[in-house]
């Protein structure tokens, strides 16, 4: 329908260009009426239809049958008026192009089918009330014929495309919701019951229940992970506490990341100056990093007293980007391991990681063996 109001706007200028040529055409070619008063009220009658016209086709509840119908009847009862007007051995016809008006009307309301029909009422009234057909009546009939097909084509096809792009664009947000409700629930929901998978199996007793029930519920929601479309764009962000610059919400990366220092075993390092970040890139960037430390803390064996595994996180500031290092002394990821874990549904790389820093047109890099894991997360500024 947008498509639709925005080709009857058009129109409505184009009515008012069409009428001034009639108006001086006729106005030229006044000695040749031999009812002068009676082309007057033509064209006086064509003038008034113009204005309510525009008025009528403006409000799309009314673009129906009657409001047409009107439309194209005033325009051959136009045509039938000039041998009237002008005498049996007529020239040019008293409306002149203002019928392509009624042309147009039909096809972009009806498409090619109705631009066809109008076309073909025009050209065949035109015919037959002359004595004569020159080169030129032929040219305009030929005219017609083709420009009401064509017009109301173009306009179905520009509405089609229209549909289809509100079509990708609901499809677009559904997978970026998609995304984002993905990203929540590795973050929050599977890291929890994963904990509890094992640290249930390391109590034994009731404790041995309670993991058995977390693994099955975690693999009922990674299974509904792996059903959903894994692409997408950046999901909402809005912590508390952002600044602004330049009225662009802001917030210092660096402080962010210092609170990821408060996890047993995470030593964080940051410039002593505030790194100043699009909030939303501050707080997907911090997710990413976290998925990371999560991802630590799960994979990587604790020491042999006890202590939680070591990972450290490097902020590093430079003019065009900032460029986070996340690194571990565990035995690092075995080759092939991601792929199985996106087919698994399991999106801490996929989707928290390397996915988040796609939407922010950053770069995850990975570097894994023997020595520990390294991620260079890298945000332009």
């Amino acid at each position: 329908m947008a498509v639709e109001d925005r080709l009857f706007q058009a129109l409505a200028w184009l009515r008012w260009v069409v009428l001034a040529n009639t108006v001086a055409l006729n106005v030229y070619r006044y000695d040749n009426f031999d009812r002068p008063v009676l082309g007057l009220g033509v064209v006086a009658s064509l003038a008034v239809w113009t204005v309510l016209a525009g008025h009528f086709y403006a409000d799309h509840a009314r673009r129906g049958w009657a409001l047409l119908g009107t439309d194209l009847a005033i325009a051959v009862v136009a045509l039938v008026s000039s041998p009237l007007v002008k005498g049996p051995d007529f020239n040019a016809s008293v409306p002149g192009f203002w019928v392509m008006t009624a042309l147009l009307a039909w096809a972009v309301h009806l498409r090619w089918q109705g631009g066809l029909v109008a076309a073909l009422v025009l050209a065949g009234t035109d015919l037959a009330v002359r004595q004569d057909v020159s080169q030129a009546v032929y040219g305009n009939v030929f005219l017609l014929l083709i420009g009401g097909p064509v017009v109301g084509y173009m306009a179905g096809s520009l509405q089609q495309m229209a549909v289809e792009r509100d079509r990708a664009e609901r499809a677009a947000a559904t997978a970026a919701e998609r995304t984002r409700l993905a990203r929540a629930v590795h973050d929050g929901v599977l890291q929890v019951l994963a904990l509890v998978q094992r640290r249930g199996h390391e109590l034994g007793g009731q404790g041995e229940e309670l993991a058995r029930l977390a693994g099955e519920q975690e693999d009922v929601l990674r299974g509904l992970i792996r059903s959903q479309d894994a692409a997408g764009v950046a999901g909402t962000a809005g912590p508390a506490s952002a600044g602004s610059a330049g009225g662009l919400r802001v917030l210092d990366l660096a402080s962010e990341l210092v609170a990821l220092g408060r996890r047993p075993g995470v030593e964080v390092a940051v410039p002593a100056e505030p790194v100043p970040l699009d909030a939303h890139a501050v707080v997907e960037l911090v997710a990413a990093v976290g998925a990371c430390l999560d991802n630590v803390a799960r994979h990587v064996p604790a020491a042999a007293d006890g202590a939680p595994p070591r990972s450290w996180v490097l902020l590093e500031a430079l003019p065009d980007r900032v460029e986070v290092s996340v690194r571990d002394e565990g035995p690092g990821i075995p080759e092939g391991r991601l792929d199985e874990a996106v087919a698994e549904g399991r999106l801490g790389v996929s989707g928290s990681v390397r996915g988040r820093l796609d939407d922010l047109g950053g770069t995850a890099t990975l570097s894994t063996g023997g020595l520990g894991t390294e991620w260079e997360l890298v945000v332009p500024r």
